[in-house]
């Protein structure tokens, strides 16, 4: 019994290591989120931040409202990105996990 808990430990521990590698690729990690056919573009890290936002010219003297639609639809598209590359990275690490419920990984 002890040798079986002692190698479900290790286990344990070795996920824990993964999953924090995973965590630290992920962070590093860039994604391209856009609206409007690529007229505002929003590059975001694996950390939900904001690094450059484009703004095509044609959209300057347009109308505000519009362009502050586009732009928030290029962040939603931005985090939605993230969210599932985080997902599918995740997926391979804790692949044969059970399900239980109320657990939830930290990210």
């Amino acid at each position: 019994m002890k040798n079986a808990l002692g190698n479900i430990m290790q286990q344990a521990q070795k996920m824990q290591e993964d999953l924090k590698k995973a965590q630290q690729e992920l962070e590093m990690m860039q994604v391209l989120g856009e609206s409007g056919g690529g007229l505002v573009t929003i590059v975001m890290t694996g950390k939900r931040e904001a690094r450059k936002v484009t703004i095509d010219p044609s959209l300057v003297n347009e109308d505000k409202d519009m362009l502050e639609d586009m732009v928030a639809a290029a962040i939603n598209d931005a985090v939605n990105k993230v969210g599932k590359m985080k997902k599918e990275k995740m997926a391979g690490i804790t692949a044969g996990l059970p399900n239980i419920p109320g657990f939830q990984l930290p990210f």
